[in-house]
């Protein structure tokens, strides 16, 4: 095959990639998944063999995260690959056991990363719009992997490793509402009154829950009356939130902190809230 022949090659199979990932998870598309996967690999030894040394392009780091993914969904389901991919919306339900599982079993250690990364990243972008605290610490811990990685503080296994376990936590947060017996907006307001916190801690989980309703219920009401008047608005939640906070003997020194991190919360939630 002369050179004229293979660009051609390479670029049918980049665009047919393209509109697979757009189809999916039409039936017609699914049924033709392997055949795909074939050329795409096919494209891949090319590529290797022709232009040595090349980095793989986004779109064909993309194009393979997305052909692993549908290899995980049944084809029965009704499931967005393509924002499974990380490209438009998460779908932190397709990280169970045995996917992560294949994952860490790839050859391409690489792609595995990139992989995990993408989808952590979406879901975390989407708990961010809820869950201040919740995504400020799932991001962190993914950005200190990945340096730790780039910097070749260690290796791709390693890292795999880390990702899968904090994908894993990710799965456990989902739950913690209803071990504590909270609502998601509960959730996202308990974790803002830093609980974690060992002067925090000493109030007993039975006063921080107290805390953290009757804040929600007080912010819920005050957004409520006229969501326009955002200055006004924020005034009375702050010294709804102090009250609240001093009523209950929350620590003197950490009332402040805890009232900047509950008016943050609330930013992420009162529109829907006014609404």
């Amino acid at each position: 095959m002369n050179y004229i022949a293979l660009q051609k090659y390479l670029r049918a199979v980049t665009e047919l990639s393209q509109a697979f990932a757009l189809a999916i998870p039409n039936r017609k598309a699914i049924e033709i998944r392997d055949d795909v996967g074939f050329l795409q690999a096919v494209r891949a030894a090319i590529a290797k063999s022709t232009i040595a040394g090349r980095e793989k392009s986004p779109e064909d780091v993309d194009a393979a995260i997305r052909q692993i993914i549908s290899r995980a969904v049944a084809s029965t389901e009704v499931v967005d690959i393509f924002a499974a991919a990380g490209l438009k919306k998460p779908d932190i339900s397709i990280l169970s056991d045995d996917f992560l599982s294949e994952v860490r079993d790839m050859p391409q250690k690489n792609l595995a990363v990139e992989l995990l990364r993408k989808l952590l990243n979406s879901e975390i972008e989407v708990r961010s719009k809820k869950f201040l605290i919740q995504s400020k610490s799932f991001a962190d811990l993914l950005e200190r992997a990945i340096l730790k990685y780039q910097n070749r503080a260690i290796e791709a296994a390693a890292v795999i490793e880390e990702l899968i376990q904090l994908a894993k936590e990710m799965r456990e947060a989902e739950k913690r509402g209803q071990s504590l017996g909270l609502t998601e907006d509960e959730v996202a307001f308990y974790d803002a009154l830093e609980v974690n916190d060992s002067a925090v801690k000493i109030l007993g989980e039975p006063t921080l829950k107290a805390i953290d309703h009757e804040l929600v219920q007080s912010i819920r009401n005050t957004v409520t009356i006229d969501w326009t008047e955002r200055e006004a608005v924020r005034a009375k939640i702050r010294v709804a939130v102090k009250r609240i906070l001093r009523k209950h003997g929350y620590p003197p020194d950490k009332q402040e902190k805890a009232t900047q991190t509950v008016l943050q919360q609330a930013e992420l939630l009162c529109a829907d809230w006014a609404g």
